[in-house]
């Protein structure tokens, strides 16, 4: 069964901990964002001084490429805004290594989208919601939708999705969409397109944005409704449980995060500065890293329900939400309905 972001089996999982290799690095080219997305896990898109350089940049690209990442993930911020990512695109593919980018879809345009299938990126555009103005409204920004739909529109145009141009669809479980969940998942696997269906993290602009929330119950019913529809329609089987529907994330073991100022983190959940690469090489970050290390070592270190549920050798929750709710990333994920003492809001 395939785990973290549809790619890694636990072969190879197991293979880059024992090894102490990466198997991915995400990075973030730039804080800069046309979005304000209301579940945005930036906390403040003030704070944009001090980013990191194209050379700094690809520093630490090449140093994730010793420690045997074959896949770059480029977050944000929003890339396809980023004045330099051809450039960047061109030199991650010289070094050999896979790419994948989130994007709002703002600077995709039909010939961004044509280099992009050329270079093979693997697209994960996020759109939430087939209407509208609730798109528009989660996106903070009046327009989103129709952005969005020209980003489509112009991937389509440049061949994807293809077997070389994987093509997916990221969107966030919240009160809004659920009810139009099922549908869009169904749209998309009609049209070959990955649904990257997501928890949300209780984290950033989501912390003040309650309105958002979707209960454990709730999360539980629609998980339950999506593996139903792939096991009888698609022919896809998969266990329901969060944070990802069809999936699960098990990032820690493979991979980290860089940010726009060159500070490291488990992932973005899990908001705890490891080191900054400005001061120290990336391996030496990650392998001095209590926080690592306890959490390849999860089935001894997890604690609670998530330690002692029966999914526990292949399943450790959100540690982002974890850490976000409770302050300890290796608590009981509060958000899993298999989770007694979770919180259920509306």
């Amino acid at each position: 069964m395939q785990t973290y972001n549809l790619e890694f089996s636990e072969e190879d999982i197991r293979k880059a901990v024992a090894d102490n290799r990466l198997l991915s690095m995400e990075i973030e080219f730039s804080r800069h964002c046309n979005f304000r997305c209301s579940y945005c896990y930036v906390p403040t898109k003030e704070e944009l001084e001090q980013e990191l350089s194209r050379e700094e940049l690809k520093n630490v690209i090449c140093q994730a490429k010793k420690l045997g990442a074959g896949k770059i993930i480029i977050l944000g911020g929003e890339p396809s805004i980023y004045p330099h990512l051809q450039e960047m695109i061109n030199f991650i593919k010289k070094e050999g290594l896979n790419i994948e980018m989130f994007t709002n879809g703002s600077g995709i345009t039909l010939e961004l989208a044509k280099f992009l299938a050329v270079n093979k990126v693997r697209v994960v555009l996020k759109q939430n919601s087939q209407d509208a103005a609730i798109q528009d409204r989660l996106a903070g920004k009046t327009g989103a939708f129709q952005i969005i739909q020209q980003a489509l529109a112009n991937l389509k145009k440049a061949g994807y999705p293809s077997s070389d141009a994987f093509l997916a669809i990221s969107t966030i479980i919240c009160q809004q969409n659920i009810d139009e969940l099922a549908e869009m998942w169904k749209g998309l696997r009609d049209q070959k397109i990955e649904p990257y269906f997501e928890v949300i993290t209780p984290q950033g602009n989501a912390k003040q944005n309650t309105w958002l929330e979707v209960s454990s119950d709730k999360l539980k019913t629609i998980f339950t409704e999506l593996a139903e529809i792939d096991r009888n329609i698609y022919g896809k089987d998969w266990e329901p449980q969060p944070p990802l529907a069809g999936n699960k994330c098990m990032r820690h073991q493979v991979s980290c995060v860089v940010t726009a100022t060159g500070n490291v983190m488990p992932c973005v959940g899990v908001t705890i500065t490891l080191g900054n690469i400005r001061e120290q090489p990336l391996a030496d970050i990650l392998k001095n890293s209590e926080v690592v290390n306890n959490l390849k070592n999860f089935r001894e270190m997890i604690k609670g329900e998530c330690r002692t549920c029966d999914k526990a050798e292949e399943c450790y929750g959100c540690r982002g939400a974890a850490y976000q709710l409770t302050g300890d990333y290796l608590a009981a994920d509060p958000t899993c309905w298999r989770n007694s003492s979770c919180k259920n809001p509306g």
